[in-house]
Formats: C-alpha cells, sequence, structure tokens
C-alpha cells in the first residue's frame, strides 16, 4: 500500500510553496536594480552607491534555477507509488 494520506503532502506542500517565493524572488531579482532590493536580499547596495542601477541576473538565474528544482521535487514526490505487486 502507499502512505497513508497526509503523510506524503506536507514536503511537497513546502517545496510548492517554496518554489513560488523563490519565483517571486527571482522576479525581483530580474525587475528591480540594486538599490530597489530589500535590504536583506544578497546584492542590495545603497541609493548613491556605484552599482545603484545594476540588475543582479545571475542571483534571479539562481533563484529560478532552485525554484524550478523545487517544483520538480514535488512533482515527482506527489506521483503514484512506482512500487510493483507480484500476482
Amino acid at each position: 500500500m502507499g502512505h497513508p494520506l497526509g503523510v506524503g503532502i506536507v514536503p511537497v506542500g513546502i517545496a510548492a510553496l517554496a518554489g513560488c517565493l523563490l519565483l517571486v524572488v527571482a522576479l525581483l531579482y530580474f525587475v528591480e536594480p540594486a538599490s530597489s532590493l530589500p535590504s536583506f536580499f544578497p546584492g542590495h547596495v545603497s541609493a548613491g552607491d556605484a552599482e545603484a542601477h545594476h540588475h543582479h541576473v545571475k542571483h534571479g538565474i539562481a533563484a529560478l534555477a532552485v525554484a524550478l528544482a523545487a517544483f520538480a521535487y514535488a512533482w515527482f514526490h506527489s506521483g503514484p507509488s512506482a512500487r510493483h505487486e507480484v500476482a
């Protein structure tokens, strides 16, 4: 038999939620300049800095890659079990 209902759904839900949050983070890195990023984001600089108008594309790509990995984890772990029964 498979897992009882609810045992495997928590990690899948957490992975899907993390993927959604990381998509938002990636979008912020692509759209906002470094001075407009939230101060707790890596790459944030003050408005007077020389890199204030720089977009952190590599950070956005990294966040997007991790988001896709989280979605892949959720997808593969939410499917039916591949156990074979012997007749």
